[in-house]
């Protein structure tokens, strides 16, 4: 499940995404250069959608989860929601509600021998974001003590994040996998990295994710200020 879906699909080359240029930074860079070998993989799915409908997660998941997997998207702006039914389209494995993730996902359960995994990836625009979080995260850990939990948490300049940050790790099995970009200290921008924080997550896959961390580490170390 996903607790704050979004559209499921974006155009890189419209104004919302020109607005920030977040895009002209991160992936639109990554297409132009030599991709670093643990990110070839999404590299391509990227470009096989194309950069006027770059997948969001539920797009991913959708493409890769197995055919007997049940999703559940939530997500709440009247916007977005109709744009991602719009993206995801018809597929009887996915279910698209109108409603607030944070309490609509805890009223779920797996069935016997499911895997529950859980998406967390809220906008961060204010300061009740990451105490909203804070709050239900226990709850969730506690409703689903064997479930895996990924939340995403944004690196900010000021370190706002921080406290959350290590407050997060005391509440369980948990790993952080994350880079940070150079910043221009005259560039007007709030972000200087990006983490993951993932609980009871597959032994199998921590090397790869540390791998993905790392190659965007020394990707974004190597690229000039500006560039």
């Amino acid at each position: 499940m996903e607790t704050h879906s979004g559209r499921g699909r974006y155009d890189l080359e419209g104004p919302q995404a020109r607005k920030g240029d977040e895009a002209g930074d991160g992936i639109l860079s990554i297409l132009e250069g030599q991709t670093p070998k643990p990110l070839r993989s999404w590299v391509e799915f990227v470009e096989t959608a194309g950069i006027n409908s770059y997948p969001g997660s539920p797009a991913h998941a959708q493409t890769l989860l197995p055919t007997d997997t049940r999703y559940v998207l939530f997500e709440k702006h009247p916007a977005e929601y109709e744009a991602l039914n719009h993206a995801i389209g018809d597929d009887d494995r996915i279910q698209i509600k109108k409603a607030d993730g944070y309490a609509s996902a805890l009223k779920l359960s797996p069935r016997s021998g499911e895997t529950m995994v859980c998406l967390v990836d809220p906008s961060y625009e204010t300061s009740r974001d990451i105490d909203a979080l804070a709050l239900w995260t226990p709850k969730a850990l506690k409703r689903w003590p064997k479930a895996v939990l990924m939340l995403w948490l944004p690196l900010f300049r000021d370190g706002r994040e921080s406290e959350f940050g290590e407050y997060l790790t005391t509440l369980g099995d948990c790993k952080v996998y994350g880079a940070r970009w150079p910043v221009d200290a005259l560039q007007e921008t709030a972000l200087e990295g990006s983490a993951m924080v993932v609980f009871n997550g597959p032994r199998t896959a921590g090397a790869e994710c540390a791998a993905i961390a790392t190659a965007l580490q020394s990707w974004w170390s190597d690229k000039p200020l500006g560039a």
